[in-house]
């Protein structure tokens, strides 16, 4: 079975073309800069690599151009559109309602869109790519895969915020959680690699936005992002978890509109608004240089999420393992060493050489009388997705 999987963003659409139950990656690629003059797409194969600068005005256009190196009798990995059995698309937000991956039909199409204002950099994005998959590929099953489903096990008194009721159960002001995708692969993958019937994981899913999950015997029950994808750790330009008088003071006392605070938070804070850089691979160049902004930020991102190991091994009553992932998590050896650093009370014990290496499988960075495993495991959203769709028509 050959599932298509679709990651749309606001400018961009990742992609990978899968061949399940054998999970054989077939091609995959990315549209970048979607509605500039500049667009960049890459397409690879086993064989075959294309880079290219073109315009693609919208997601139409991109969706069009990759359908169409699928189907290159040069370059493509298919001879007709109806190979493709089923589309899978990464959908950030999907509330309450969803708690499995779900057959994307009408109703589920209008679910999320109203869920937009909740995810408005995501869920638009993520349901124009539905609409042009449905266009090109008509005879394919649209499945929905959705961020927030995971964090669904997340139990009442860690999901909901000390706020008057009527606003959890009439207005759904709750904690939703994100990157569940993520959270759940790499999760799935550390019980399995460390043989666990019971387990107490925390996953730390770090890149240009950071979250971490409290994972008790595969169900999350706690998460760092809340309500927004704006809370819990410092990211690339997100300010993660702030006093909320902060924004009474912005208005009320500096002037500033709630537009503009929005702004702030969300894209002129976190790392960029620290160092005036986002990327962390320049901030641990000009910390190595002396820069005193930017080690302080590398300092701050690490306590900030020893707080959270913290809170998850309380709230778990214990700890198995920690998971780098993403990005950052599994490329960064500087910010691994500073979050495991000075964590020995808690049986955390980092191999400073084995934090030094590179592979693409899962990978065990801890000593061997740590008590606890610190393991690295690439991330694969595109998998998963593939993975439950196959899963879901397997047994529809």
């Amino acid at each position: 079975m050959k599932i298509l999987v679709i990651n749309s963003g606001s400018s961009s659409i990742k992609f990978q073309l899968l061949q399940l139950p054998e999970e054989s990656l077939l091609c995959k690629g990315m549209a970048d800069r979607i509605g500039a003059n500049n667009s960049q797409l890459t397409y690879k194969t086993e064989t075959e690599q294309i880079q290219e600068t073109l315009t693609l005005n919208n997601h139409q256009k991109g969706l069009q151009k990759i359908a169409e190196l699928l189907l290159d009798p040069k370059v493509g990995v298919i001879q007709d559109k109806s190979e493709i059995v089923a589309v899978g698309h990464r959908v950030v937000q999907g509330g309450s309602l969803f708690s499995e991956t779900t057959l994307i039909n009408d109703r589920v199409k209008q679910e999320i869109q109203a869920f937009a204002d909740l995810a408005p950099l995501h869920n638009p994005p993520n349901y124009a790519g539905i609409i042009v998959a449905e266009q090109l590929f008509p005879e394919a099953q649209q499945v929905a895969v959705f961020d927030t489903a995971f964090h669904q096990s997340i139990p009442e008194v860690a999901n909901q915020y000390a706020l008057p009721k009527k606003l959890y159960t009439e207005h759904g002001i709750q904690v939703y959680g994100f990157h569940g995708v993520s959270h759940q692969y790499v999760s799935q993958q550390a019980i399995q690699y460390l043989g666990l019937k019971q387990s107490k994981i925390i996953t730390l899913h770090l890149g240009n936005g950071c979250s971490m999950t409290a994972v008790k015997d595969g169900q999350s029950i706690d998460h760092s992002m809340g309500f927004t994808p704006t809370n819990g750790l410092i990211m690339g330009s997100r300010s993660g978890d702030i006093d909320q008088g902060i924004i009474f003071h912005l208005v009320d006392k500096l002037g500033y509109t709630l537009d503009e605070v929005n702004n702030l938070i969300n894209k002129q804070s976190g790392l960029l608004g620290l160092t005036g850089y986002r990327d962390l691979r320049d901030i641990e160049t000009q910390a190595g240089q002396g820069n005193r902004d930017c080690q302080l930020a590398i300092e701050m991102s690490a306590y900030r999420i020893k707080k959270y190991i913290g809170a998850y091994t309380a709230a778990m009553n214990g700890l198995d393992a920690i998971v780098f992932t993403a990005g950052i998590g599994e490329n960064s050896q500087l910010m691994r060493a500073s979050v495991c650093a000075n964590l020995d009370y808690f049986g955390i014990k980092l191999d400073k050489e084995k934090n030094k290496q590179k592979t693409e499988d899962i990978q065990d960075i801890s000593t061997a009388d740590s008590a606890v495993k610190v393991l690295v495991i690439p991330t694969k959203e595109e998998l998963q997705i593939a993975r439950q769709a196959y899963q879901l028509l397997q047994s529809s």
